[in-house]
């Protein structure tokens, strides 16, 4: 297994440990929020376990993905509304 992988965050290209989740992918991405609430404010994680679902973005075109959940994959396609 590879030591670090690449997957793109927001169209950007980031450099991750293998067996990062989505979450420290996002952040190393520089990202402040993963998603926007339906008054339009920025959200961010805050269990860090999958349970608040905060952390929701949108993986591959699946939307509504864990980030804290969901481990990265080379090549994978991240998308924050944040």
């Amino acid at each position: 297994m590879p030591d670090t992988i690449v997957v793109r965050v927001n169209g950007r290209s980031v450099e991750v440990p293998a067996g990062s989740t989505v979450l420290a992918a996002v952040a190393i991405a520089g990202e402040q929020a993963c998603r926007r609430s339906v008054r339009g404010e920025a959200r961010a994680p805050l269990c860090g376990m999958g349970i608040c679902f905060e952390c929701r973005v949108t993986i591959g075109g699946a939307r509504h993905q864990r980030a804290c959940q969901t481990l990265c994959a080379s090549g994978m396609d991240v998308r924050t509304d944040g």
